[in-house]
């Protein structure tokens, strides 16, 4: 009986010592709290993981993968794209139209004349991988090009067709910097233009010379012009009052009026030509009339020896 008695009392005291045992407890603490310290490091690396597998493309982009350094043929199009995390990188393209300023150049044109010259580019992508695979920073490379080109278009054209043609300039330069951007790198040179020409003081002073040279000269010409028509005109004008004489009494009546018109004081009024003319014909006729009379006169009448020698002769015969 005393056995029974120990070994239930030491089944007895068994359980209570191990509940009440501080350390286990302390120990089970632990446990669920390594537990959830995992579970958060696995939803965090799951979060991360995810927001890294998600990529959202814009409406004026698209997007290429790389997967380990190698180019998926698939273009991710706008939208929530997938990737792999860790395996693919995503590299977005914007396909819009990209104003890009060109640096003043220093050039000298066909005829010698140095000047400073600046432009502007827009162009746009039109093919994602080749601008991404084909160059380094597409939009460096473009500049580059576009500054070279203006430098050599420049040179080839003289200063009239710069200053008075632009579109053929600026067409020929599209050409230019189209030819090497589009086929290798997948770009698109929508538009070129001149923006400014700067020029030396002297070739500005020369150039305001010559305009105002040239505009004199039309002056004169416009002047020469309107003189020879209105020369035609009077003429015109003069046949048709040669051959209606009341048309020159009209107009004179009507030159009298226009200058009544004015309220002067003073009336200037014309003195037709034409009866000057009458006048002066009628003196000449009236001096040649008197000319002829005194010359019969004269021949008419005997000079003193005449009379001298029919007197001797008188007397001869007495």
């Amino acid at each position: 009986m005393p056995h029974n008695r120990m070994s239930t009392s030491a089944l007895g005291c068994a359980p209570v010592t191990r509940k009440g045992d501080p350390s286990l407890l302390q120990f089970s603490r632990l446990e669920h709290l390594m537990i959830a310290v995992i579970i958060l490091v696995i939803a965090f690396v799951v979060l991360v993981l995810l927001s890294s597998a998600v990529r959202m493309v814009q409406q004026y982009e698209k997007g290429i993968v790389l997967r380990f350094g190698r180019l998926l043929p698939t273009i991710r199009e706008p939208g929530l794209r997938l990737i792999v995390p860790i395996a693919d990188r995503m590299r977005k393209v914007s396909m819009q139209t990209i104003v890009m300023p060109i640096p003043a150049q220093g050039a000298i044109t066909k005829d010698n004349v140095t000047l400073t010259v600046d432009a502007v580019v827009y162009y746009r992508v039109t093919d994602p991988v080749k601008a991404i695979i084909n160059v380094q920073h597409y939009p460096t490379a473009v500049s580059q090009v576009a500054q070279t080109s203006l430098r050599s278009v420049i040179g080839r054209a003289d200063l009239d067709t710069l200053l008075s043609d632009r579109d053929q300039i600026n067409a020929e330069l599209q050409a230019v910097i189209d030819a090497p951007t589009e086929g290798p790198w997948g770009l698109h040179i929508d538009r070129v233009e001149v923006k400014d020409v700067a020029l030396p003081e002297g070739m500005k002073r020369s150039m305001s010379r010559q305009a105002e040279a040239e505009r004199e000269r039309r002056a004169r010409v416009i002047g020469a012009d309107g003189e020879f028509q209105a020369s035609a005109k009077l003429a015109d004008a003069a046949r048709v009052m040669a051959d209606t004489p009341g048309a020159l009494q009209l107009r004179l009546l009507q030159t009298v009026v226009d200058v009544a018109a004015e309220k002067n004081s003073t009336l200037v009024m014309p003195f037709p030509v034409e009866m000057l003319r009458f006048f002066e014909r009628a003196t000449q006729t009236e001096e040649t009339t008197a000319a002829e009379t005194n010359g019969h006169r004269t021949d008419a009448m005997l000079s003193p020896a005449a009379i001298t020698r029919l007197n001797d002769i008188a007397d001869n015969k007495e």
